[in-house]
């Protein structure tokens, strides 16, 4: 595998209103039948800032996530999208499913799996050009796999499978990112890669939510946390949400109190 450079943006970001609120929920509450997932719901994602969803498996993580983009059934409460619904501001968001959740045997090549990201720019029906390939595995360069542009998405690892959905997301071009644990089941040098794109995506004035589940890493990747049980335990920057109270009230006996103790330490 080709070694990943540091990844830049060209984001549309830097030139959009960056005064308004990029994401909030407002008394939002999800069920799935009779299944209560998100309760009451009140959390403001701030501009630029790089926010880690954390909590139990179970806890409405992904649902909030999915939440965004109108997946789920809302009981009550609401959405905004830069002061929007999400239907005027979808354009602005692009969205990094579960890896897990993907069909990795439909038949795509990788580049064609990345230039599906281009296709606000392209237009639906209409024909992928030359250039929207050389714009997708510039994408790949980025992520490091410009040489797997032509395997098909079924026989790639599970780390590389995830390099291409990070290109597929980041061709989008969004002002909002929404990632559903786009660390899982990655090597540490793509792990860098993330890492660096999160920095650059904020440099360019986007904003990243990112459900999250290695909390010792919370305090070195993300500046913002939210931490949730079907509620809002606790939002706002990284080293006055992750303390011991908070996570004692999210995770209950599921982690050990020695275990919380040294996630606060770290930070």
């Amino acid at each position: 595998m080709t070694p990943p450079r540091r990844a830049t943006l060209n984001s549309s970001a830097s030139n959009s209103n960056t005064a308004t609120t990029p994401l909030a929920f407002r008394s939002l509450t999800v069920s799935y039948g009779a299944k209560l997932a998100l309760w009451d719901l009140n959390v403001t994602v701030q501009n630029r800032s790089l926010m880690a969803v954390i909590g139990p498996n179970g806890g409405g993580k992904s649902t909030m996530i999915k939440s965004v983009l109108g997946l789920t059934p809302v009981i009550s409460g609401e959405v905004l999208v830069f002061d929007t619904t999400v239907k005027n501001a979808r354009k602005r968001v692009a969205y990094m499913p579960q890896r897990t959740s993907v069909n990795w045997d439909f038949p795509a090549s990788v580049e064609d799996v990345v230039a599906m990201g281009l296709y606000r720019k392209i237009g639906w029906c209409r024909p992928v050009r030359r250039r929207h390939r050389d714009a997708a595995r510039e994408f790949l360069d980025r992520l490091g796999i410009s040489n797997l542009a032509d395997r098909q998405i079924g026989q790639l690892s599970g780390g590389q499978q995830q390099r291409v959905f990070l290109a597929r997301t980041l061709a989008q071009d969004a002002d909002l990112y929404l990632m559903d644990e786009p660390f899982a089941g990655i090597d540490a040098a793509t792990e860098r890669v993330i890492v660096d794109l999160f920095h650059d995506i904020r440099a360019n004035g986007a904003t990243v939510l990112c459900v999250h589940h290695d909390l010792q890493t919370v305090h070195d990747y993300f500046d913002h946390a939210l931490v949730l049980n079907m509620r809002a335990i606790a939002s706002g920057p990284v080293n006055l949400v992750i303390n011991e109270e908070n996570l004692q009230s999210a995770y209950g006996g599921r982690l050990a109190t020695n275990e919380i103790r040294a996630i606060t330490k770290a930070g």
